[in-house]
């Protein structure tokens, strides 16, 4: 086998290939020997077909077969012998294949760009702390108390935060529009779910009473149809009803899994779960930085298909997130929109792999087996989620990604140059910001 790089364009390979016609003819010649012991032809008993009738019959489409796995084969071959990093899939083009000559053709295609690692001890990472004070903890309770709140209707005039049960119908310039008109919807006065003064306008509202409110759609309104129109709102009040926050008993904390020790040990339930939680969203936000310092510190161009196929990850999320479970063609989704982000991920996965590489850094069974178990213990039949785990080797593939890169988080915390910050709690458990991922193709 013959292989020529023709040129290259910064990631692109092209790629002249050529096998000799003996290793083509001689699979070729197998092939059709073989199949004169199985074929089955009409005047001729099985087994004895002569080896120039299949030929006839079969030659062509036995040296398709042939010619499609040499070219397989061969373009593997030479991608592992001049050990390029394919991206994406090659493009097979000119290809020449005449019985008794050599069989040549071309292939273009994307390669990963090649990584040179920055000393770890460039890099600044701010690393965050915090520690949960009472009052954190007060605040907890009380969104737990929130969350378990319940409505009872009351005889009076409303307030704010009181549960209205309304029907409504809206009208602009007479004429009903899409998406003003519900019945039987619960409106918590004061949680600002619709446009500005249509709750305002039903606070001091009573029970059956029918409000007109002549309101203005927000400039900014998503629907262009209604932003900055004038409309007018028909409202029937059929309930009003007053939240019931429920008092700190011991029924109220046996629905948290405390069945014992009181408001003492609640308090100690509580005080553990946001530690846990703090200790995860310090963790992330710290690995975050890490990772985005790492994409800085190495510019690199990226082949598109890894880009790609990210800008599809990140389509089939936002269908997933807000989809409300319709079928979205993910091609109507503008793939520009995504592009930044796709690019930031793609370069990302490469340069952390290259420092997984250069550190020798490999899964630990025992690390990955305890983050399992970590995952499982949210479910409630955890062995079945661990057997399905193992059993789903992409799904552990992730795992033992992730614990790899905690690795790599603590050898680059080891030698970069660390500055320590104590935050509040409330601020702490915070997610970072997304970063400017900006336009992957604008130059500097």
């Amino acid at each position: 086998m013959e292989v020529a790089i023709e040129r290259s364009d910064g990631l692109v390979r092209h790629l002249r290939i050529q096998l000799s016609a003996d290793r083509v003819d001689e699979e070729v010649l197998q092939r059709l020997q073989k199949a004169t012991k199985t074929v089955a032809l009409k005047g001729f008993r099985k087994g004895k077909v002569p080896l120039k009738v299949v030929k006839q019959q079969f030659g062509k489409g036995i040296r398709g077969e042939v010619v499609g796995e040499l070219l397989n084969t061969s373009f593997r071959e030479a991608i592992e012998n001049h050990s390029f990093k394919i991206a994406g899939q090659p493009q097979i083009s000119d290809l020449k294949d005449v019985e008794g000559a050599q069989l040549e053709y071309r292939a273009v295609f994307e390669v990963f760009p090649e990584v040179v690692l920055t000393d770890f001890s460039k890099i600044k990472i701010r690393r965050s702390s915090a520690d949960i004070v009472d009052s954190d903890i007060d605040d907890m309770i009380s969104n737990l108390q929130e969350q378990k709140a319940s409505f009872e209707l009351v005889d009076r005039i409303s307030e704010e935060g009181d549960q209205l049960l309304i029907d409504y119908i809206g009208v602009k310039e007479g004429v009903e529009f899409d998406g003003g008109t519900a019945t039987d919807q619960k409106l918590v006065l004061g949680s600002k779910t619709m446009i500005p003064g249509f709750e305002d306008g039903l606070t001091g509202s009573r029970a059956d009473e029918k409000i007109s409110l002549k309101l203005t759609f927000p400039k900014d309104y998503h629907s262009e149809d209604l932003a900055g129109s004038p409309v007018e709102f028909t409202v029937n009040v059929k309930s009003v009803s007053e939240k019931k926050v429920p008092e700190l008993t011991d029924e109220f904390f046996q629905q948290f899994g405390v069945t014992s020790g009181g408001i003492k040990q609640f308090r100690e339930e509580v005080e553990s779960n946001m530690r846990r939680e703090l200790d995860a969203a310090l963790r992330s936000n710290t690995k975050s930085r890490i990772m985005h310092q790492l994409f800085q510190l190495h510019p690199i161009e990226m082949p598109e298909a890894p880009i790609m196929g990210e800008i599809k990850n990140l389509k089939e999320q936002m269908v997933r997130q807000f989809g409300g479970g319709k079928e979205i063609d993910l091609d109507a989704l503008p793939s520009e929109m995504f592009r930044g982000k796709a690019h930031y991920r793609a370069a990302l996965a490469v340069i952390v792999s290259e420092a997984l590489r250069t550190e020798n850094l490999t899964p630990d069974p025992d690390t990955v087996k305890t983050r399992v178990a970590e995952i499982a213990q949210t479910y409630d039949q955890p062995q079945d989620v661990i057997n399905y785990y193992y059993s789903k080797p992409e799904l552990l593939s992730a795992i033992e990604a992730s614990t790899m890169e905690d690795q790599l988080m603590e050898i680059v915390l080891a030698r970069a140059e660390v500055e320590e910050e104590v935050m509040p709690y409330k601020e702490a458990i915070k997610p970072d910001p997304e970063p400017d991922y900006g336009d992957p193709r604008k130059k500097d």
